[in-house]
């Protein structure tokens, strides 16, 4: 397994599968195992996919400093990986909570992406309300799971605002799992209890801790982002709804927001073909890479 040391020396994991150009990529959870995301639907068929395991998770050394943890000091961990694989720009792929990061990257290193595509996205970094909530979770309410969802969705809620345990909110969030697939089916069962072996709890209660982005001068940074910018959103996501990809993709100057419909939180998952299609498509696209070209001349 390739390893290479971040900044502050700490040893970081990635995982190399696929073929074809690289694409680096950041897994949500937050802090769970790279592993989760698998080949993204196939994706690797046609793209090199560079997961990294964040500090503490996965098959990455924990830090000395476990401040570090914190999602904004991620970044130097992204620049240091960029750095180690030797690549002048990149494309970049963030899922979830991975998004808040990617967003802050794409702040404060611009010149170093060629394209960012976020993956049913965080929108803590950029100070986006998760409008359309509500409405998503009702919407589900003919499933047969949803009474049992539900009601752990909403001690879920009531358990992160005041503070809980990483172990009680991740317990809670584990029974409110259907609402995040298009499927409650074996194979989404069967992703869903993977996690209690990929996440970290460390990490995890580390990823927010303190957090407190300079949300305006974030906003400023990316509204000058010259790489195009792909939202995949599914429809039946509570968090984000594609009402909130929206407004986050009014944030950038070259966005585009695909919504997934009988998709949810992975998106990947729940129509894999479909996912990579739309993936592809946005990073093959040559009008995108001429316009960039334009714009530095």
């Amino acid at each position: 397994m390739p390893r290479f040391r971040s900044y502050d020396t700490t040893e970081l994991a990635y995982h190399v599968l696929g073929s074809g150009p690289p694409l680096v990529c950041l897994p949500g959870g937050p802090a769970r195992a790279s592993s989760y995301l698998g080949d993204l639907g196939g994706l690797g068929r046609d793209r090199t996919l560079l997961r990294l395991d964040l500090r503490g998770s996965g098959e990455s050394a924990v830090p000395e400093d476990s401040a570090s943890y914190r999602c904004d000091r991620l970044v130097d961990d992204v620049e240091a990986f960029r750095l180690h694989l030797g690549l002048d720009r990149m494309d970049l792929l963030a899922h979830s909570a991975g998004g808040n990061l990617a967003e802050l990257y794409a702040a404060r290193f611009p010149d170093r992406l060629t394209r960012l595509v976020l993956v049913t996205p965080g929108l803590r970094s950029v100070g986006v309300e998760t409008v359309g909530f509500d409405e998503a979770i009702v919407a589900r309410s003919t499933e047969w799971w949803y009474p049992e969802a539900k009601a752990a969705m909403e001690a879920w809620q009531e358990a992160a605002a005041r503070g809980a345990a990483p172990d009680e909110v991740a317990v809670l969030r584990t029974r409110a799992a259907p609402f995040a697939y298009g499927r409650w089916d074996e194979r989404a069962r069967a992703h869903v209890e993977a996690e209690q072996w990929e996440w970290s709890g460390p990490a995890a209660a580390g990823y927010y801790a303190g957090f407190a982005p300079d949300v305006p001068a974030v906003r400023a940074a990316l509204a000058e982002l010259d790489a195009p910018v792909l939202i995949v959103a599914g429809a039946l996501d509570p968090a984000p709804t594609p009402e909130a990809a929206e407004a986050l993709a009014a944030l950038f100057p070259r966005t585009e927001v695909a919504v997934q419909e009988a998709a949810s939180h992975f998106p990947w998952m729940d129509d894999r073909s479909r996912f990579v299609k739309t993936v592809l498509t946005f990073l093959t696209d040559e009008r995108l890479t001429n316009e960039r070209l334009t714009n530095e001349r």
